[in-house]
């Protein structure tokens, strides 16, 4: 017979068994979304971030999801077998509020081993390249944000000023400095040119702002409090576009920034120990050359018949100047997202979204839900799984799954991304990424520093991947 203890024993233990029991089934099913999600990510090939990400330490990882709910942009963290996994690396910004909130520094924001990518170049700590006196600042390093590219610009002078061949030039044709890039790295760099007392000329294949000028109208774009050179501090935490590009003007025109606009790299050799930086315009022969080009570069072409008609655009600056039209938006990330919906905004226009996935996944939790929301009102349709074939006049002819469709159209605006100047880079020699003839010239670089430090002091020092790092770089 049982006591009223033993009764009391039972009842808990079976509360606590159906609690565990649900506690499991919970677990179980968010551990099982967690890797749908991230192989998902690998199949669409969002898990590969292009700037920083979060690098996640998996050793104090303690799966408590903290870095998950402090993401503004959502999407980007998940947990997978508990610990926290990285489910869309395309959205990233950077801002590294997971690191600040993860409670046992499990998160750091970096660019990982950028030894084994082909897409970040080799730089020392101060952002010179493999060859020495070239210097990259800016997005074209990996790193995003405003506050990044500023800093960045400014640092790059820091070094030419202080290198040891930072006194003026003894031949006024010959400036210290060529700055390539009108963004705000370059800007930064040019304005700390003037604090440094070097002499120095910015050129840009468009006009001063950069990638600012690829933003929409009204774009609001998210920074940190930033000092920009000789103007002062950045302190709110948005801008818009507009806000962003008036303070540049204001500062070219107020400190007689020297840019050359209109005018595209072509090459950079070595003439009689300076640079010879070649444009499609001109030549400019210089010192040091910063490299400010940023990772967008010429926009991507479709390669599809007709795309070279006049209705065709790669970039939208004023949605309020088209109304009543029928207009295709080609592309699947924000900058596409945020075209359609301005567009969509216009009185009497027909907005189509064409993205050859079968979903958005790398989209801002804000353009999500706001174009979410679009689409359900009917004030945008979106045909997945397609492709542009062929744009005529009037029209446009669409690949899809299931077969082809025309559907009418007045003018199409194509987000495909960039061509990244890459190519080009390494036309002039910059390093990129670890091939298996840099990890030679490592091994050799570093048996040459045991050698001579063994042959110097008698005895084995220790060599650090700095000292690797910086000699491959002189090299």
């Amino acid at each position: 017979m049982m006591t009223e203890s033993n009764l009391i024993w039972i009842a808990a233990g079976a509360i606590a068994g159906i609690i565990f029991f649900v506690y499991a089934l919970s677990f179980r099913k968010a551990q099982r979304k967690g890797l749908r999600l991230a192989a998902e990510s690998r199949d669409l090939g969002a898990n590969r971030p292009v700037a920083q990400s979060p690098q996640i330490d998996e050793y104090r990882c303690i799966g408590c999801g903290a870095c998950i709910q402090a993401c503004p942009e959502g999407g980007i963290l998940g947990l997978a077998m508990g610990k926290a996994v990285i489910i869309n690396g395309l959205k990233c910004v950077g801002h590294g509020l997971c690191a600040e909130a993860c409670p046992v520094a499990g998160i750091t924001i970096g660019l990982g081993n950028v030894k084994e990518r082909d897409d970040i170049p080799f730089l020392s700590a101060k952002n010179e390249t493999s060859i020495p006196g070239i210097y990259i600042a800016g997005e074209l390093s990996g790193l995003a944000l405003i506050k990044n590219a500023i800093q960045q610009g400014v640092r790059v002078i820091d070094a030419i000023k202080e290198g040891s061949g930072a006194a003026a030039a003894p031949d006024n044709s010959v400036a210290d400095v060529v700055i390539i890039g009108a963004g705000p790295a370059g800007m930064s760099a040019a304005l700390r040119a003037v604090e440094k007392k070097l002499s120095y000329v910015i050129i840009d294949q468009q006009t001063a702002g950069g990638t600012i000028l690829q933003y929409p109208r009204k774009k609001v774009v998210m920074t940190q409090p930033v000092k920009i050179p000789l103007y002062g501090l950045l302190n709110k935490k948005e801008y818009t576009k507009e806000e962003l590009l008036d303070i540049w003007q204001r500062v070219q025109q107020k400190f007689k920034v020297n840019v050359l606009t209109n005018q595209k790299l072509e090459t950079i050799t070595r003439v009689n120990g300076h640079f010879n930086v070649q444009t499609d315009q001109a030549d400019f022969m210089a010192r040091h050359v910063v490299l400010a080009l940023g990772r967008r570069g010429t926009p991507r072409r479709l390669g599809v018949p007709g795309e070279d008609l006049p209705k065709v655009m790669y970039k939208l600056i004023d949605a309020e100047s088209y109304s009543g039209e029928n207009l295709l938006v080609v592309g699947g990330g924000d900058s596409a997202i945020e075209a359609a919906m301005g567009l969509a905004r216009q009185p009497g226009n027909s907005v189509t979204i064409s993205y050859r996935k079968h979903k958005f996944f790398r989209l801002k939790n804000r353009n999500e839900e706001r174009i979410g929301k679009l689409i359900k009102e009917n004030k945008v349709k979106v045909l997945f799984e397609s492709e542009v074939k062929k744009i005529n006049e009037k029209e446009v002819r669409l690949t899809l799954k299931d077969g082809e469709k025309v559907i009418p159209n007045d003018y199409i605006f194509i987000f495909a991304g960039g061509e990244p100047p890459f190519r080009l880079l390494q036309q002039i020699g910059v390093a990129f990424g670890m091939n298996p003839d840099k990890k030679k010239l490592i091994l050799r670089i570093q048996f040459n520093l045991i050698f001579r430090k063994f042959t110097l002091d008698r005895k084995f020092l220790p060599v650090s991947s700095d000292q690797i790092n910086n000699s491959v770089l002189i090299l």
